[in-house]
């Protein structure tokens, strides 16, 4: 019998912070090589024969929670590409546990250091991904964009398979990203 597929777990933002980055990544990902949408990789593998478990993990974990603000608060090269680095003590406590509670079969990739990030850039050469991290950088201000789900999705080396959605407690509008709460400003237009 075949084994399972791994899993991929990402966090769902907002509406508005999904179409921002998706149309970053859509204009700068090479078209060629862009078969999934823009995203924030909690993990990388999780293994597939224990669907019903990790569903469960993270069934309780995200009705445990409500919907979240993160600073997106710079840009990284990736060295073939470019992403957006972000920070949220929610995030990392919130994938903390869940690494904790799925320690025994995570893979290398998913107990190095997490340093949260949305990709808009790879698979280029590293010139033009120099390029595109100054051409983005020049007049970066800090924004924030809002948490409000995990996704769950299957990985079977083409474009992800969603397997569920599980909505954060009970999620703040969407129309409140970054209005009114002190820190950042709202995406760019």
């Amino acid at each position: 019998m075949d084994k399972p597929a791994p899993l991929i777990l990402t966090l769902e933002l907002d509406e508005r912070s999904f179409a921002f980055f998706g149309a970053q990544r859509r204009r700068y990902f090479p078209p060629e090589r862009n078969f999934i949408p823009a995203h924030l990789t909690l993990f990388h593998a999780l293994p597939g024969e224990h669907l019903a478990s990790i569903e469960h993990d993270i069934g309780a974990c995200a009705s445990r929670r409500q919907s979240f603000t993160l600073d997106v608060t710079g840009l990284r090269s990736l060295g073939r590409g470019v992403a957006y680095t972000l920070e949220s003590t929610e995030l990392t406590e919130m994938r903390r546990k869940l690494a904790r509670q799925w320690n025994d079969w995570l893979k290398p990739q998913d107990r190095q250091n997490y340093r949260p990030h949305v990709t808009v850039q790879n698979k280029v050469d590293p010139a033009a991904a120099r390029a595109l991290l100054d051409e983005l950088g020049d007049g970066f201000e800090p924004f924030q964009v809002e948490a409000v789900g995990l996704e769950l999705w299957w990985y079977r080396g083409g474009p992800w398979e969603k397997v569920q959605t599980f909505t954060l407690g009970a999620s703040s509008p969407l129309s409140r990203v970054g209005e009114g709460q002190g820190r950042g400003r709202a995406i760019p237009e």
